[in-house]
């Protein structure tokens, strides 16, 4: 058990893979939604970081973006940045990429360290959407003085766009992990090394 805590020279470098590719979704031109946040491409780097990294190396992931962005660099959707995108409408929803990353990695590497197609999408689901609104719906809704259930309603614009990007990420986490095992964490790479 101590020696899966322990990190490897290469968890910082999958940590900085990770939080480059969330970094690269925000390239992804937002498609604005009228009075409501925009849907970005980003959430689906938070999945696959949580599916492919688990939640201690995902929240990392995850936490250096967030540093980039609060020192000014641009890297959030649109070319956002700075300690101003931790405040407002969509701010929830970011600060809940910590916490959503860490559940999908929770999810999807609990067990017997075995990636399977229904955890991943369980974990993607339940942490990348379920989590991240979790945290989202309630900023939103202080900021916009609407109402919590009238903010929820329309979040659910969201969901189709959500449920796509958690497809996504189970798709190319298995894909991942039967291509190219090196890519996750070592007891991953030791359970797929046993597997019948």
């Amino acid at each position: 058990m101590a020696e899966e805590r322990q990190w490897e020279a290469r968890d910082i470098a999958r940590i900085a893979v990770f939080a480059g590719i969330i970094v690269a979704l925000g390239f992804v031109a937002p498609i604005p939604v009228p009075g409501l946040v925009p849907i970005t491409a980003q959430t689906l780097g938070v999945m696959l970081a949580g599916t492919v990294l688990g939640a201690r190396r995902a929240g990392a992931a995850v936490g250096v973006v967030f540093l980039l962005a609060a020192i000014g660099l641009p890297v959030l959707s649109g070319g956002r940045g700075g300690l101003g995108v931790f405040l407002g409408p969509a701010s929830g929803y970011l600060i809940g990429w910590l916490p959503g990353a860490m559940v999908v990695g929770l999810i999807v590497h609990a067990g017997a360290r075995r990636i399977t197609w229904w955890r991943t999408a369980l974990g993607a689901v339940v942490g990348g959407i379920a989590v991240v609104y979790a945290f989202g719906i309630p900023v939103q809704a202080a900021s916009t003085g609407l109402g919590l259930g009238e903010t929820a309603l329309t979040s659910l614009a969201f969901l189709p766009g959500d449920a796509i990007k958690a497809a996504v990420a189970t798709a190319l986490t298995l894909a991942l992990y039967r291509a190219y095992p090196p890519a996750f964490p070592a007891p991953v790479r030791r359970a797929r090394a046993v597997a019948p």
